[in-house]
């Protein structure tokens, strides 16, 4: 079950892969979403983005993500680029 993940001895031991994509799947499919094509990476993205919209600082990023150079990290930093903020929303027509 997907509970031994979370007690006992696994608990100890970091997630695999596999296991990280099981439970998003697990979970995904609890609530009627088609986990296909979802996985660690994509979950990882969005943390890293969401953290710096929220305002986290760019370095505690990098660091959290084990990137050796920032403008890796910069590659996930969407503040800037928000549609809302695009120069086609301040066309008029």
């Amino acid at each position: 079950t997907l509970a031994r993940f979370m007690t006992g001895e696994d608990a100890q031991r970091a997630i695999t892969p596999d296991g990280a994509y099981k439970a998003i799947k697990h979970y995904a499919g609890s609530i009627g979403i088609d986990a296909q094509g979802i996985g660690a990476h994509a979950l990882r993205a969005t943390a890293a983005t969401n953290a710096l919209q929220h305002g986290a600082d760019l370095a505690k990023v990098q660091e959290m993500l084990g990137h050796a150079n920032v403008s890796t990290t910069r590659l996930y930093d969407r503040r800037g680029s928000l549609p809302k903020d695009s120069a086609v929303f301040r066309v008029r027509y």
